[in-house]
Protein backbone atom coordinates (compact mmCIF):
# COMPACT_ATOMS: atom_id res chain seq x y z
CA UNK A 1 0.00 0.00 0.00
CA UNK A 2 1.07 3.78 -0.65
CA UNK A 3 0.59 6.86 0.42
CA UNK A 4 0.70 10.23 -1.11
CA UNK A 5 1.75 13.57 0.73
CA UNK A 6 1.22 16.70 -0.66
CA UNK A 7 3.30 20.03 0.44
CA UNK A 8 2.68 23.67 -0.48
CA UNK A 9 5.46 25.77 0.56
CA UNK A 10 6.28 29.24 0.13
CA UNK A 11 7.64 30.04 -3.32
CA UNK A 12 6.29 25.76 -4.60
CA UNK A 13 4.29 22.53 -4.32
CA UNK A 14 5.82 19.04 -3.82
CA UNK A 15 4.62 15.53 -3.63
CA UNK A 16 6.14 12.61 -1.94
CA UNK A 17 4.58 8.96 -2.78
CA UNK A 18 5.84 6.42 -0.33
CA UNK A 19 5.36 2.88 0.48
CA UNK A 20 4.18 1.97 3.93
CA UNK A 21 5.87 -0.69 4.57
CA UNK A 22 9.19 1.07 4.89
CA UNK A 23 9.01 4.49 4.16
CA UNK A 24 10.43 3.82 0.46
CA UNK A 25 9.99 7.10 -1.18
CA UNK A 26 8.69 6.44 -5.17
CA UNK A 27 8.30 9.27 -6.71
CA UNK A 28 8.65 13.12 -6.07
CA UNK A 29 8.14 16.67 -7.90
CA UNK A 30 8.21 20.43 -7.29
CA UNK A 31 6.56 22.76 -8.89
CA UNK A 32 7.31 27.09 -8.70
CA UNK A 33 4.79 28.78 -8.68
CA UNK A 34 4.55 30.74 -11.87
CA UNK A 35 2.90 34.02 -10.79
CA UNK A 36 4.77 37.12 -9.62
CA UNK A 37 8.13 36.87 -7.75
CA UNK A 38 9.12 33.28 -7.31
CA UNK A 39 4.93 32.45 -6.62
CA UNK A 40 3.87 35.75 -4.59
CA UNK A 41 2.44 38.69 -5.85
CA UNK A 42 3.52 42.18 -4.95
CA UNK A 43 3.15 45.25 -4.87
CA UNK A 44 5.91 47.98 -5.30
CA UNK A 45 4.09 50.31 -3.05
CA UNK A 46 3.92 48.42 -0.05
CA UNK A 47 6.23 46.03 0.57
CA UNK A 48 4.33 44.41 3.50
CA UNK A 49 2.23 42.75 0.80
CA UNK A 50 2.39 39.10 -0.37
CA UNK A 51 -0.48 37.19 -1.71
CA UNK A 52 -0.67 34.20 -4.69
CA UNK A 53 -2.89 32.91 -7.31
CA UNK A 54 -4.98 30.14 -6.23
CA UNK A 55 -4.62 29.01 -10.09
CA UNK A 56 -1.05 27.87 -8.78
CA UNK A 57 -2.31 25.82 -6.50
CA UNK A 58 -4.18 23.88 -9.33
CA UNK A 59 -2.12 23.49 -11.79
CA UNK A 60 0.85 23.07 -9.47
CA UNK A 61 -1.25 19.95 -7.93
CA UNK A 62 -1.71 17.86 -11.23
CA UNK A 63 2.29 18.54 -12.32
CA UNK A 64 3.63 17.18 -8.79
CA UNK A 65 1.13 14.23 -8.69
CA UNK A 66 1.15 13.06 -12.31
CA UNK A 67 4.94 13.45 -12.15
CA UNK A 68 5.05 11.61 -9.07
CA UNK A 69 3.03 8.54 -10.34
CA UNK A 70 5.00 8.53 -13.42
CA UNK A 71 8.29 8.26 -11.51
CA UNK A 72 6.70 5.13 -9.63
CA UNK A 73 5.69 3.52 -12.53
CA UNK A 74 9.21 4.06 -14.69
CA UNK A 75 11.12 2.31 -11.50
CA UNK A 76 8.91 -0.29 -10.91
CA UNK A 77 6.52 -0.94 -14.23
CA UNK A 78 4.39 -3.30 -11.99
CA UNK A 79 3.52 -0.16 -10.06
CA UNK A 80 -0.35 0.25 -9.61
CA UNK A 81 -1.63 3.46 -8.63
CA UNK A 82 -4.92 1.97 -7.54
CA UNK A 83 -2.88 0.68 -4.79
CA UNK A 84 -2.69 4.73 -3.53
CA UNK A 85 -4.83 4.15 -0.03
CA UNK A 86 -4.73 7.50 1.41
CA UNK A 87 -3.90 11.25 0.56
CA UNK A 88 -2.43 14.01 2.93
CA UNK A 89 -2.00 17.55 2.23
CA UNK A 90 -0.66 20.65 4.17
CA UNK A 91 0.09 24.24 3.22
CA UNK A 92 1.38 27.40 4.10
CA UNK A 93 -0.53 29.73 7.19
CA UNK A 94 -2.03 31.39 7.62
CA UNK A 95 -2.84 31.79 4.42
CA UNK A 96 -6.89 32.69 4.17
CA UNK A 97 -8.59 32.97 0.62
CA UNK A 98 -11.80 34.97 0.18
CA UNK A 99 -14.10 32.47 -1.49
CA UNK A 100 -17.63 32.72 -2.78
CA UNK A 101 -20.73 31.05 -1.73
CA UNK A 102 -19.75 27.84 -3.84
CA UNK A 103 -16.71 27.94 -2.24
CA UNK A 104 -14.58 29.32 -5.54
CA UNK A 105 -11.71 31.65 -4.68
CA UNK A 106 -12.77 35.09 -5.78
CA UNK A 107 -9.40 35.63 -7.52
CA UNK A 108 -10.31 32.51 -9.78
CA UNK A 109 -13.27 34.78 -11.15
CA UNK A 110 -12.77 37.17 -14.30
CA UNK A 111 -14.11 40.27 -11.95
CA UNK A 112 -11.41 40.30 -9.64
CA UNK A 113 -8.88 38.64 -12.03
CA UNK A 114 -6.18 42.21 -11.38
CA UNK A 115 -7.34 42.62 -7.67
CA UNK A 116 -4.68 41.74 -5.25
CA UNK A 117 -6.92 41.86 -2.33
CA UNK A 118 -9.61 39.28 -3.91
CA UNK A 119 -6.33 37.01 -4.16
CA UNK A 120 -5.01 34.43 -1.78
CA UNK A 121 -3.34 36.61 1.24
CA UNK A 122 -0.02 34.29 2.24
CA UNK A 123 1.04 34.35 5.48
CA UNK A 124 4.07 36.05 4.95
CA UNK A 125 1.50 39.28 3.98
CA UNK A 126 2.27 41.63 6.94
CA UNK A 127 -0.02 44.76 5.59
CA UNK A 128 -2.61 43.98 8.63
CA UNK A 129 0.10 44.75 11.48
CA UNK A 130 -1.81 47.65 12.85
CA UNK A 131 -4.95 45.34 12.57
CA UNK A 132 -3.38 42.63 14.91
CA UNK A 133 -2.08 45.58 17.08
CA UNK A 134 -5.84 46.64 17.74
CA UNK A 135 -6.65 43.14 18.59
CA UNK A 136 -4.56 42.03 20.48
CA UNK A 137 -5.29 44.78 22.55
CA UNK A 138 -9.00 44.20 23.02
CA UNK A 139 -8.07 40.43 23.22
CA UNK A 140 -6.21 41.69 26.34
CA UNK A 141 -8.63 43.59 27.97
CA UNK A 142 -11.89 41.65 27.12
CA UNK A 143 -11.03 37.66 26.32
CA UNK A 144 -7.63 37.45 28.43
CA UNK A 145 -8.09 33.58 28.18
CA UNK A 146 -8.19 33.02 24.55
CA UNK A 147 -4.93 35.59 23.96
CA UNK A 148 -3.19 33.52 26.64
CA UNK A 149 -3.76 30.37 24.47
CA UNK A 150 -1.55 32.26 21.28
CA UNK A 151 0.88 33.40 23.81
CA UNK A 152 -0.64 36.92 24.49
CA UNK A 153 -0.02 38.37 21.64
CA UNK A 154 -1.86 38.49 18.08
CA UNK A 155 0.05 38.37 14.98
CA UNK A 156 -0.56 40.16 11.58
CA UNK A 157 0.47 36.69 9.77
CA UNK A 158 -2.99 35.46 11.55
CA UNK A 159 -6.67 34.73 10.25
CA UNK A 160 -8.30 37.84 11.70
CA UNK A 161 -5.86 40.18 11.49
CA UNK A 162 -5.47 39.80 7.46
CA UNK A 163 -9.95 39.69 7.00
CA UNK A 164 -10.21 43.13 9.12
CA UNK A 165 -7.41 44.50 7.36
CA UNK A 166 -9.34 43.38 3.71
CA UNK A 167 -12.92 44.87 5.16
CA UNK A 168 -11.08 48.47 5.51
CA UNK A 169 -9.02 48.57 2.65
CA UNK A 170 -11.88 46.92 0.04
CA UNK A 171 -15.32 46.59 1.18
CA UNK A 172 -16.03 45.16 -2.21
CA UNK A 173 -13.84 42.10 -2.32
CA UNK A 174 -15.16 41.64 1.15
CA UNK A 175 -18.62 41.87 0.29
CA UNK A 176 -18.51 39.30 -2.45
CA UNK A 177 -16.58 37.19 -0.17
CA UNK A 178 -18.86 34.43 1.17
CA UNK A 179 -17.01 33.31 3.63
CA UNK A 180 -12.77 32.74 4.16
CA UNK A 181 -11.13 29.47 3.74
CA UNK A 182 -7.33 28.46 4.76
CA UNK A 183 -5.67 27.43 2.55
CA UNK A 184 -4.96 23.67 3.71
CA UNK A 185 -8.93 23.43 4.28
CA UNK A 186 -9.75 24.58 0.69
CA UNK A 187 -7.30 21.86 -1.21
CA UNK A 188 -8.67 19.37 0.53
CA UNK A 189 -12.13 20.45 -0.16
CA UNK A 190 -11.47 20.78 -3.80
CA UNK A 191 -10.19 17.24 -3.72
CA UNK A 192 -13.26 15.61 -2.02
CA UNK A 193 -15.73 17.59 -4.22
CA UNK A 194 -17.33 19.48 -1.43
CA UNK A 195 -15.82 22.93 -1.66
CA UNK A 196 -19.68 24.47 0.32
CA UNK A 197 -17.65 26.32 3.47
CA UNK A 198 -20.04 25.79 5.48
CA UNK A 199 -20.07 21.64 5.33
CA UNK A 200 -16.18 21.69 4.41
CA UNK A 201 -14.51 19.75 7.21
CA UNK A 202 -12.00 22.44 8.43
CA UNK A 203 -8.28 21.92 9.99
CA UNK A 204 -8.24 22.26 13.99
CA UNK A 205 -4.28 23.07 13.50
CA UNK A 206 -5.18 26.23 11.34
CA UNK A 207 -8.13 27.21 13.36
CA UNK A 208 -6.84 26.41 16.70
CA UNK A 209 -3.24 28.35 15.85
CA UNK A 210 -4.16 31.23 13.64
CA UNK A 211 -8.45 31.99 14.24
CA UNK A 212 -8.52 31.70 18.21
CA UNK A 213 -10.75 28.34 17.60
CA UNK A 214 -10.98 26.58 21.03
CA UNK A 215 -14.41 24.24 22.24
CA UNK A 216 -13.16 25.52 25.97
CA UNK A 217 -14.92 28.72 24.99
CA UNK A 218 -17.28 27.55 22.39
CA UNK A 219 -14.98 27.80 19.12
CA UNK A 220 -14.51 30.94 16.90
CA UNK A 221 -14.37 34.34 19.45
CA UNK A 222 -17.48 35.12 20.35
CA UNK A 223 -19.82 37.86 18.35
CA UNK A 224 -19.85 40.67 20.66
CA UNK A 225 -16.28 40.44 20.52
CA UNK A 226 -15.62 39.91 17.28
CA UNK A 227 -18.41 43.47 16.32
CA UNK A 228 -15.97 45.44 18.53
CA UNK A 229 -13.33 44.88 15.88
CA UNK A 230 -15.86 45.25 12.98
CA UNK A 231 -19.79 44.51 12.87
CA UNK A 232 -18.93 43.15 9.47
CA UNK A 233 -16.62 40.27 11.67
CA UNK A 234 -20.08 39.37 13.88
CA UNK A 235 -21.83 39.09 10.42
CA UNK A 236 -18.66 36.78 9.17
CA UNK A 237 -18.80 34.24 11.83
CA UNK A 238 -22.03 32.63 11.52
CA UNK A 239 -20.56 31.73 7.60
CA UNK A 240 -17.39 30.50 8.93
CA UNK A 241 -16.86 27.12 11.29
CA UNK A 242 -17.73 26.10 14.19
CA UNK A 243 -16.19 22.51 14.33
CA UNK A 244 -12.33 22.02 13.52
CA UNK A 245 -10.67 18.41 13.13
CA UNK A 246 -7.25 16.87 13.69
CA UNK A 247 -5.81 15.51 10.44
CA UNK A 248 -5.80 12.05 11.16
CA UNK A 249 -9.99 12.20 10.05
CA UNK A 250 -10.99 11.81 6.70
CA UNK A 251 -11.96 15.05 5.10
CA UNK A 252 -13.36 13.07 2.19
CA UNK A 253 -12.70 10.77 -0.93
CA UNK A 254 -10.98 11.75 -4.13
CA UNK A 255 -13.60 12.84 -6.08
CA UNK A 256 -14.15 11.43 -10.02
CA UNK A 257 -12.97 14.80 -11.55
CA UNK A 258 -10.25 15.37 -9.74
CA UNK A 259 -9.43 11.84 -9.82
CA UNK A 260 -9.60 11.83 -13.49
CA UNK A 261 -7.17 14.96 -13.67
CA UNK A 262 -4.69 13.09 -11.19
CA UNK A 263 -4.76 9.64 -13.14
CA UNK A 264 -5.86 7.92 -9.65
CA UNK A 265 -8.76 5.91 -8.56
CA UNK A 266 -11.68 7.46 -6.94
CA UNK A 267 -12.53 7.27 -3.58
CA UNK A 268 -8.94 7.72 -1.36
CA UNK A 269 -9.55 8.76 1.53
CA UNK A 270 -8.20 12.49 1.77
CA UNK A 271 -7.18 13.95 5.27
CA UNK A 272 -8.10 17.25 6.95
CA UNK A 273 -5.18 19.25 6.14
CA UNK A 274 -2.91 21.20 8.30
CA UNK A 275 -0.19 23.70 8.22
CA UNK A 276 3.58 22.52 6.86
CA UNK A 277 5.48 22.39 9.66
CA UNK A 278 2.95 20.70 11.61
CA UNK A 279 3.07 17.78 9.65
CA UNK A 280 6.34 18.47 9.15
CA UNK A 281 6.72 17.68 12.66
CA UNK A 282 5.23 14.76 12.75
CA UNK A 283 6.78 13.41 9.37
CA UNK A 284 10.56 13.87 11.22
CA UNK A 285 8.78 11.74 14.01
CA UNK A 286 8.48 14.21 16.46
CA UNK A 287 7.18 12.74 20.10
CA UNK A 288 7.29 14.35 23.81
CA UNK A 289 10.84 15.66 24.95
CA UNK A 290 11.50 16.46 21.14
CA UNK A 291 11.26 20.32 19.67
CA UNK A 292 11.55 19.78 15.67
CA UNK A 293 13.10 22.92 14.08
CA UNK A 294 11.78 23.01 10.09
CA UNK A 295 14.51 25.59 8.78
CA UNK A 296 13.54 27.08 5.41
CA UNK A 297 12.91 30.67 4.36
CA UNK A 298 11.83 31.31 8.13
CA UNK A 299 11.90 28.56 10.72
CA UNK A 300 9.19 26.86 12.38
CA UNK A 301 9.12 24.91 15.70
CA UNK A 302 7.15 22.36 16.72
CA UNK A 303 6.81 20.96 20.37
CA UNK A 304 3.87 18.69 22.00
CA UNK A 305 2.68 17.85 25.50
CA UNK A 306 0.44 15.29 26.92
CA UNK A 307 -3.10 16.84 27.26
CA UNK A 308 -3.43 14.38 30.14
CA UNK A 309 -1.11 16.43 32.12
CA UNK A 310 -2.01 20.26 32.84
CA UNK A 311 0.22 22.96 30.51
CA UNK A 312 1.20 26.53 31.41
CA UNK A 313 0.30 29.14 28.78
CA UNK A 314 3.51 30.39 27.50
CA UNK A 315 3.87 33.93 26.64
CA UNK A 316 4.65 35.16 23.15
CA UNK A 317 4.23 31.52 21.26
CA UNK A 318 2.44 31.02 18.41
CA UNK A 319 -0.36 29.21 19.80
CA UNK A 320 -1.08 26.07 22.06
CA UNK A 321 -4.03 23.96 20.73
CA UNK A 322 -4.87 20.26 20.98
CA UNK A 323 -4.03 17.93 18.43
CA UNK A 324 -2.59 20.63 16.29
CA UNK A 325 0.43 18.22 15.64
CA UNK A 326 -1.01 14.89 16.96
CA UNK A 327 -4.19 13.73 18.51
CA UNK A 328 -3.92 13.61 22.52
CA UNK A 329 -1.26 15.73 22.57
CA UNK A 330 -1.13 19.81 23.04
CA UNK A 331 0.88 21.56 19.90
CA UNK A 332 3.12 24.14 20.71
CA UNK A 333 4.30 26.50 17.67
CA UNK A 334 6.85 29.07 17.48
CA UNK A 335 9.40 30.03 15.06
CA UNK A 336 11.68 32.41 13.50
CA UNK A 337 10.42 34.73 10.70
CA UNK A 338 13.55 34.75 8.26
CA UNK A 339 16.64 32.57 8.50
CA UNK A 340 16.79 31.09 4.45
CA UNK A 341 15.59 34.40 3.61
CA UNK A 342 18.27 36.24 5.83
CA UNK A 343 20.99 34.52 4.24
CA UNK A 344 19.64 34.69 0.76
CA UNK A 345 19.54 38.47 1.02
CA UNK A 346 22.99 38.29 2.08
CA UNK A 347 24.18 36.64 -1.04
CA UNK A 348 22.62 38.17 -3.50
CA UNK A 349 22.61 41.98 -1.99
CA UNK A 350 26.01 42.43 -0.04
CA UNK A 351 28.09 38.91 -1.44
CA UNK A 352 30.78 40.18 -3.85
CA UNK A 353 31.66 37.83 -6.38
CA UNK A 354 35.26 36.89 -5.25
CA UNK A 355 33.31 34.63 -3.11
CA UNK A 356 32.10 33.08 -6.70
CA UNK A 357 29.37 34.20 -9.58
CA UNK A 358 26.49 32.45 -8.41
CA UNK A 359 24.49 32.19 -5.37
CA UNK A 360 25.44 28.36 -4.28
CA UNK A 361 29.06 29.39 -5.12
CA UNK A 362 28.61 32.13 -2.89
CA UNK A 363 27.26 29.80 0.28
CA UNK A 364 29.81 27.08 -0.39
CA UNK A 365 32.79 29.44 -0.44
CA UNK A 366 31.43 31.48 2.64
CA UNK A 367 30.99 28.38 4.57
CA UNK A 368 34.43 27.13 3.71
CA UNK A 369 35.64 30.35 5.10
CA UNK A 370 33.89 30.33 7.95
CA UNK A 371 34.33 26.68 9.35
CA UNK A 372 37.75 27.41 10.69
CA UNK A 373 36.63 30.24 12.41
CA UNK A 374 36.17 29.96 16.34
CA UNK A 375 33.55 31.44 17.99
CA UNK A 376 33.57 35.35 18.57
CA UNK A 377 36.58 35.54 16.29
CA UNK A 378 35.02 38.16 13.81
CA UNK A 379 33.74 40.52 17.02
CA UNK A 380 30.18 40.52 15.21
CA UNK A 381 26.62 40.28 16.72
CA UNK A 382 23.56 40.30 14.61
CA UNK A 383 19.88 40.62 15.05
CA UNK A 384 17.46 37.91 13.52
CA UNK A 385 14.44 40.15 13.00
CA UNK A 386 14.82 41.17 9.22
CA UNK A 387 11.63 40.37 8.67
CA UNK A 388 10.22 41.09 12.08
CA UNK A 389 10.13 38.48 15.18
CA UNK A 390 7.67 36.11 15.16
CA UNK A 391 8.68 34.55 18.72
CA UNK A 392 8.47 35.76 21.72
CA UNK A 393 8.34 38.87 21.38
CA UNK A 394 5.75 38.72 18.20
CA UNK A 395 6.31 42.29 16.30
CA UNK A 396 6.24 42.53 12.80
CA UNK A 397 7.61 46.11 12.87
CA UNK A 398 11.25 45.03 14.35
CA UNK A 399 13.97 45.16 12.22
CA UNK A 400 17.60 43.84 11.70
CA UNK A 401 20.69 45.31 13.35
CA UNK A 402 24.34 44.07 12.47
CA UNK A 403 27.07 45.31 14.88
CA UNK A 404 30.74 45.36 15.46
CA UNK A 405 31.91 45.37 11.74
CA UNK A 406 34.77 47.24 10.57
CA UNK A 407 36.97 48.35 7.68
CA UNK A 408 38.41 44.44 8.04
CA UNK A 409 35.12 42.37 8.07
CA UNK A 410 34.66 40.20 5.43
CA UNK A 411 31.43 38.91 4.10
CA UNK A 412 31.27 34.88 5.35
CA UNK A 413 32.07 36.44 8.96
CA UNK A 414 28.72 38.33 7.96
CA UNK A 415 27.11 35.03 7.11
CA UNK A 416 28.39 33.67 10.24
CA UNK A 417 27.28 36.25 12.30
CA UNK A 418 23.76 36.00 10.93
CA UNK A 419 23.75 31.93 11.52
CA UNK A 420 24.56 32.77 14.94
CA UNK A 421 21.66 35.05 15.17
CA UNK A 422 19.34 32.78 14.43
CA UNK A 423 20.60 30.11 16.45
CA UNK A 424 20.24 32.64 19.64
CA UNK A 425 16.84 33.05 18.54
CA UNK A 426 16.49 29.70 18.47
CA UNK A 427 17.88 29.73 21.98
CA UNK A 428 15.43 32.28 22.99
CA UNK A 429 12.15 30.25 22.09
CA UNK A 430 13.54 27.16 23.85
CA UNK A 431 14.41 29.01 27.22
CA UNK A 432 11.06 30.30 26.95
CA UNK A 433 9.00 27.03 26.76
CA UNK A 434 11.09 25.71 29.33
CA UNK A 435 10.58 28.31 31.59
CA UNK A 436 6.80 27.20 31.35
CA UNK A 437 7.43 23.34 32.17
CA UNK A 438 8.09 22.11 28.29
CA UNK A 439 10.93 19.31 28.90
CA UNK A 440 13.04 19.39 25.52
CA UNK A 441 15.79 16.76 25.37
CA UNK A 442 16.89 17.06 21.39
CA UNK A 443 16.19 19.22 18.79
CA UNK A 444 15.42 17.28 15.05
CA UNK A 445 16.00 19.37 11.99
CA UNK A 446 14.64 19.00 8.77
CA UNK A 447 14.68 21.41 5.60
CA UNK A 448 17.48 22.15 3.18
CA UNK A 449 19.72 24.04 5.46
CA UNK A 450 19.70 21.06 8.06
CA UNK A 451 21.06 18.90 5.25
CA UNK A 452 23.87 20.94 3.34
CA UNK A 453 25.06 23.18 5.73
CA UNK A 454 26.82 21.43 8.55
CA UNK A 455 28.76 24.42 9.86
CA UNK A 456 25.37 25.46 10.83
CA UNK A 457 24.27 22.77 12.57
CA UNK A 458 27.52 22.85 14.47
CA UNK A 459 26.84 26.31 15.33
CA UNK A 460 23.39 25.66 16.36
CA UNK A 461 24.61 22.49 18.81
CA UNK A 462 26.71 24.94 20.35
CA UNK A 463 24.74 27.85 20.74
CA UNK A 464 21.25 25.86 21.99
CA UNK A 465 23.60 22.74 24.30
CA UNK A 466 21.53 20.54 23.02
CA UNK A 467 22.00 17.56 20.12
CA UNK A 468 20.96 18.34 16.99
CA UNK A 469 19.84 15.45 14.47
CA UNK A 470 18.56 15.58 10.82
CA UNK A 471 16.02 13.66 9.33
CA UNK A 472 16.88 11.37 7.08
CA UNK A 473 13.86 12.40 4.18
CA UNK A 474 14.29 15.72 2.92
CA UNK A 475 9.96 16.23 2.79
CA UNK A 476 9.52 15.94 6.15
CA UNK A 477 6.42 18.10 5.45
CA UNK A 478 5.25 15.83 2.40
CA UNK A 479 5.99 12.72 4.40
CA UNK A 480 3.91 13.79 7.87
CA UNK A 481 1.24 14.27 5.02
CA UNK A 482 1.34 11.47 3.62
CA UNK A 483 1.37 9.61 7.35
CA UNK A 484 -1.82 11.56 7.67
CA UNK A 485 -3.55 10.14 4.76
CA UNK A 486 -3.03 6.57 5.62
CA UNK A 487 -4.20 7.67 9.07
CA UNK A 488 -7.20 8.73 7.97
CA UNK A 489 -8.03 5.88 5.43
CA UNK A 490 -7.74 3.57 8.76
CA UNK A 491 -4.24 2.03 7.55
CA UNK A 492 -2.90 1.94 10.78
CA UNK A 493 -1.87 4.65 14.18
CA UNK A 494 0.01 7.53 13.49
CA UNK A 495 2.59 6.03 16.13
CA UNK A 496 2.97 3.39 14.31
CA UNK A 497 3.15 4.54 10.98
CA UNK A 498 5.74 6.95 12.18
CA UNK A 499 7.95 3.97 13.52
CA UNK A 500 7.67 2.87 9.91
CA UNK A 501 8.42 5.30 7.78
CA UNK A 502 10.63 7.98 9.66
CA UNK A 503 14.07 7.92 10.75
CA UNK A 504 16.92 10.46 11.58
CA UNK A 505 20.44 10.45 9.96
CA UNK A 506 23.53 8.89 11.37
CA UNK A 507 25.09 11.95 11.83
CA UNK A 508 24.11 13.76 14.86
CA UNK A 509 25.94 17.26 15.87
CA UNK A 510 26.86 17.39 19.68
CA UNK A 511 27.66 20.34 21.44
CA UNK A 512 31.72 21.12 21.77
CA UNK A 513 32.27 22.60 25.37
CA UNK A 514 34.59 25.09 24.44
CA UNK A 515 32.43 27.03 21.91
CA UNK A 516 29.62 26.52 24.06
CA UNK A 517 31.26 28.66 27.06
CA UNK A 518 32.26 31.89 24.09
CA UNK A 519 28.41 31.66 22.72
CA UNK A 520 26.84 31.53 26.10
CA UNK A 521 29.20 34.90 27.04
CA UNK A 522 27.83 36.19 23.41
CA UNK A 523 23.91 34.84 23.95
CA UNK A 524 24.55 37.30 27.26
CA UNK A 525 25.25 40.52 24.96
CA UNK A 526 22.44 39.14 22.64
CA UNK A 527 19.71 39.20 24.85
CA UNK A 528 20.50 42.51 25.82
CA UNK A 529 20.04 43.95 22.15
CA UNK A 530 17.36 41.76 22.02
CA UNK A 531 15.34 43.42 25.36
CA UNK A 532 16.87 46.34 24.49
CA UNK A 533 15.52 47.02 20.83
CA UNK A 534 12.27 44.68 21.31
CA UNK A 535 10.78 45.66 24.39
CA UNK A 536 9.70 49.04 26.14
CA UNK A 537 10.10 47.84 29.38
CA UNK A 538 13.93 47.36 29.57
CA UNK A 539 16.32 49.86 31.45
CA UNK A 540 20.02 49.39 30.94
CA UNK A 541 22.89 50.32 29.31
CA UNK A 542 24.38 49.40 25.67
CA UNK A 543 27.83 50.93 25.78
CA UNK A 544 29.68 47.81 26.94
CA UNK A 545 28.85 45.66 24.06
CA UNK A 546 31.02 46.95 21.68
CA UNK A 547 34.22 46.30 23.51
CA UNK A 548 32.80 43.37 24.81
CA UNK A 549 32.77 42.18 20.99
CA UNK A 550 36.14 43.31 21.26
CA UNK A 551 37.37 41.60 23.51
CA UNK A 552 36.18 38.36 22.62
CA UNK A 553 37.37 38.29 19.67
CA UNK A 554 41.23 39.51 20.78
CA UNK A 555 41.74 36.56 23.08
CA UNK A 556 44.07 33.79 22.03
Amino acid sequence: MYSLGIDYGTNSCRSLLIDLTNGTELGSAVFPYPSGEMGILLDPKNPHVARQNPQDYLDGLVHIVTTAIAQAKAANPAFDPAAIVGIGLDTTGSTPIPVNQAGTPLGLLPEFADNLNAMVWLWKDHTAHAEAAEITQLGNEQRPHIMAKCGGIYSSEWFWSKILRLRRIDPTVFAAAFSFVEHCDWLTAELSGNTDPLTLKRSVCAAGHKALFSTEWGGLPDKEFLAQLHPDLADLRDRLFSEAHTSDTKAGDLCPAWAEKLGLKPGIAIAVGAFDAHMGAVGAGIKAGTLVKILGTSTCDLMIAPTDKPLADIPGVCGIVKGSVLPGFYGIEAGQSAVGDLFLWLVNHIVPESYGTTIGEKFTNMEKAMATQKPGTSGLLALDWNNGNRTILVDVQLTGLLLGQTLHTDAHEIYRAYIEATAFGALTIIKRVEEYGVTIDEVINTGGLSIKNHTLMQIYADVIGKPMKVSQSEQTCALGAAIFGAAAAGIDTIGNLQKRVTATRDLVFHPIPENQAIYAELYTLYRTLHDAFGTASWQGSLHPIMKRLLEIRSRP
